[in-house]
């Protein structure tokens, strides 16, 4: 057994022992597979013993892997703690896009709160757009956002972190006399020939204007004209029910009078909804974040891929360790 080992290798480990699912726990430190199997691989060549018993249906511990873990949890933990002691942000209040009072950021941010001591603050924002919130984290200016992490710049990811959250199921806001608006559920055929508003033109939610583009590509859906950015739920209110737009949306949606919010099926477009933060960021918000929308998403099922049909790029199925839809 050698004297130090690499607190990554320690990461790897503990985090496929917790998960006993190589995919899951690549996803939950950040991490390409390829390179948590290095990690693994590595640490049972410094220990000497193998640590895992890996087929094609299933990872579990050996007996030397059950005997390390422990160990491996108090050592993460003291290291943890150690960062901790020096890190000067931790009391100040964690700055929180959700984008709106309704939907999955919100939620989590709900529940994170319920965690927490009356000291530790954790304020909202309602701007919205994944895009630009990467931006303002960035700047410092904002701490964590929700959204889809696979729609920015490799070069803008390079600075975050990120948290699989939710596969939210995505909808199409109508017109209550609209036609298709009686209907239960909307297939994604029917809005052939039909225009929708998806956020063309606002530069801070250009990675949702590119999922719907994608969508749309090869359905007859046409994307509504680019429009200014449109801030709050009241503007947009005015703004759509003006401009007789119908929305892509998801199925946790605000409330628009007037109009019928309708998910969309055959197959099932699914919204990629990850949680980012800054790189390197530590802050007891953080961790109650994180731990809520790990508890959310095990309850709701989110991160849960129905057998039926769906949509979703190949590129976001990988972000969210998920298989890709059609």
């Amino acid at each position: 057994m050698p004297r130090d080992i690499d607190p990554r290798l320690l990461r790897a480990f503990t985090a496929v022992a917790e998960e006993l699912h190589f995919t899951r726990a690549a996803a939950r430190l950040y991490v390409a597979q390829q390179a948590l199997s290095r990690d693994v691989r590595r640490l049972e060549r410094e220990v000497g013993a193998s640590l895992f018993v890996r087929t094609t249906r299933r990872v579990a511990l050996t007996a030397d892997g059950a005997r390390l873990l422990p160990y491996a949890l108090r050592v993460l933990a003291a290291h943890d703690a150690l960062a901790d002691a020096f890190r000067a942000d931790t009391g100040r209040p964690l700055l929180v896009d959700v984008g709106a009072q309704a939907g999955t950021g919100h939620r989590v941010l709900e529940a994170a709160r319920e965690r927490l001591p009356d000291s530790c603050e954790l304020v909202a924002r309602f701007h919205g757009g994944l895009a630009g919130a990467a931006e303002e984290i960035a700047a410092g200016r904002l701490d964590v956002s929700f959204g889809r992490y696979a729609g920015l710049a490799p070069g803008v990811r390079a600075g975050l972190a990120q948290q699989p959250v939710r596969l939210e199921p995505m909808a199409v806001l109508l017109d209550a006399g609209h036609p298709l608006a009686g209907r239960a559920a909307v297939p994604l055929a029917a809005l052939a020939g039909e225009t929708l508003y998806a956020a063309a033109g606002n530069p801070r939610t250009t990675e949702w204007t590119d999922l719907a583009a994608r969508l749309f590509a090869g359905r007859g859906v046409a994307m509504a004209a680019p429009f200014p950015e449109i801030d709050g739920e009241r503007e947009f209110a005015r703004t759509v029910r003006k401009r007789g737009w119908s929305v892509l949306a998801s199925t946790e949606f605000i409330e628009v009078p007037g109009m019928v919010l309708r998910p969309l099926v055959d197959p099932v477009p699914l919204s990629p909804v990850s949680m980012v933060w800054r790189r390197g960021l530590r802050h007891p918000g953080l961790d109650a974040l994180r731990s809520a929308a790990r508890e959310l998403a095990s309850e709701g099922g989110w991160l849960t891929v129905s057998g039926g049909r769906v949509w979703l790029p190949e590129g976001d199925a990988a972000v969210m360790g998920v298989g890709a839809g059609e």
